[in-house]
């Protein structure tokens, strides 16, 4: 299967979405024809914005590529996959500490769904150390979010 042929669901909570999940969002398009970024609903999550302002804030800050559409998705993952046509899921580690977990997750998805892949990527030196968490908590405290989100975010925030 060639580039051209290959679609990648990149799914997350995305609350808020970062300059780390951008950078990944920019490198997956660069190796599939189609990267969906697909935006989870969690119920047992209390998040500060809802899927569809999480979707549209996304689909600004990747605007400009052509080949990365943004949805939003309740239930499994594997779901989501095979129902967007994906064959790879792309999953973002940025520390070993990230690893376990997505490693966990990688094994469960390949049992519900065995012909789907799992990719993982790593962000830009410059972001390894970013998360949505730490977004939240300097922004609720007032600090200086410049850079770590695009802009369409930090606006929001």
């Amino acid at each position: 299967m060639s580039k051209s042929d290959r679609v990648a669901l990149f799914p997350g909570s995305y609350d808020p979405f970062t300059n780390g999940h951008l950078d990944l969002a920019h490198r997956a398009a660069a190796m599939f024809s189609k990267v969906v970024v697909a935006v989870a609903h969690n119920p047992a999550k209390t998040s500060l914005f809802t899927p569809a302002e999480r979707v549209a804030m996304i689909r600004e800050a990747v605007r400009p590529a052509r080949n990365i559409s943004v949805i939003h998705f309740e239930g499994l993952v594997v779901d989501c996959a095979r129902t967007c046509g994906a064959q790879v899921i792309l999953r973002g580690i940025r520390a070993v500490s990230d690893f376990e977990f997505e490693f966990q997750m990688a094994l469960m998805n390949r049992r519900l769904s065995p012909g789907l892949e799992v990719a993982f990527l790593m962000p830009d030196q410059e972001y390894t150390y970013l998360s949505s968490t730490l977004v939240k908590e300097i922004a609720r405290h007032g600090g200086r979010i410049r850079g770590l989100v695009p802009p369409v975010v930090e606006q929001r925030l």
